[in-house]
């Protein structure tokens, strides 16, 4: 916690409060994720990842009663707090990964709450946790969570390829904005070193790295990335289109049938 900003951790502050009265005997513990734990926050382009995990599922009416705290939290004019994004996920789920259960209430960073399909990414997720986490409240992250492999982390890098990444090659409607450019670029980075080592960089270092491994025309595209924020322009749709697609070739993702 010392390493948070102060408002954030009046913030987080607020929002531990809110989740603890809204689910009383449910709370186990919330953990703060993403870029904030792994010291890669840039404000403008980072959103606040938070994780609540929860005795058991939650009912309708605990469901309601955080939507209802989350929609207050978000709209309360507290700084950072419409960029939070997170998720409820019971103990049991904390585990492992399983696809067939991973159906958790979650926050939406545009502030809207319902829920969500947790894909590939949460087993990415449960290993960035165990590594970095910071404890809100709760027990260690450790101890709620299986040791995730290397092989588990590549083909969970590959899941997303292919469940994400892939079909944006023909539906290009994101790719189109500057923020999702700059998005998809440092991801794809991030994907190669992940299936290239067997382990998790932030996003930044794992654009240094690209840089130096791909070269030109790459680094410069990737450069374009790092600096980009919120109200700028980056401009580079064909290009971002074309690293995602050396991506999948490069990672043997195959096109769809």
């Amino acid at each position: 916690m010392d390493t948070i900003p102060l408002e954030i951790k009046q913030l987080l502050d607020a929002l531990l409060a809110g989740v603890q009265a809204a689910l009383d005997g449910q709370f186990v513990g919330l953990y703060v994720l993403g870029s904030l734990a792994n010291g890669a926050f840039t404000p403008g382009r980072s959103d606040i990842d938070f994780l609540v995990v929860t005795e058991t599922d939650l009912s309708p009416d605990e469901i309601s009663r955080v939507k209802a705290m989350h929609h207050q939290l978000t709209h309360s004019g507290m700084a950072w707090s419409d960029v939070l994004e997170g998720g409820y996920i019971p103990r049991k789920e904390m585990r492992r990964y399983n696809a067939a259960t991973a159906f958790h209430p979650s926050l939406r960073v545009d502030g809207s709450f319902d829920i969500d399909g947790y894909g590939s990414d949460w087993i990415i997720q449960r290993f960035l946790m165990r590594r970095n986490a910071i404890v809100i409240a709760g027990p260690a992250a450790k101890t709620l969570i299986d040791e995730v492999t290397p092989a588990e982390l590549r083909e969970a890098q590959r899941g997303i390829l292919r469940e994400w990444w892939l079909p944006q090659l023909t539906d290009t409607h994101r790719i189109q904005r500057d923020d999702y450019q700059a998005y998809a670029v440092l991801t794809m980075c991030r994907a190669r070193y992940t299936v290239t080592f067997g382990d998790v960089a932030t996003k930044p270092a794992a654009a240094r790295w690209a840089q130096a491994a791909l070269g030109a025309p790459w680094a410069a595209l990737i450069e374009d990335a790092l600096h980009w924020r919120e109200g700028m322009s980056l401009g580079r749709f064909e290009d971002t289109l074309a690293f995602i697609r050396l991506t999948l070739d490069d990672l043997q993702i195959p096109p769809k049938n």
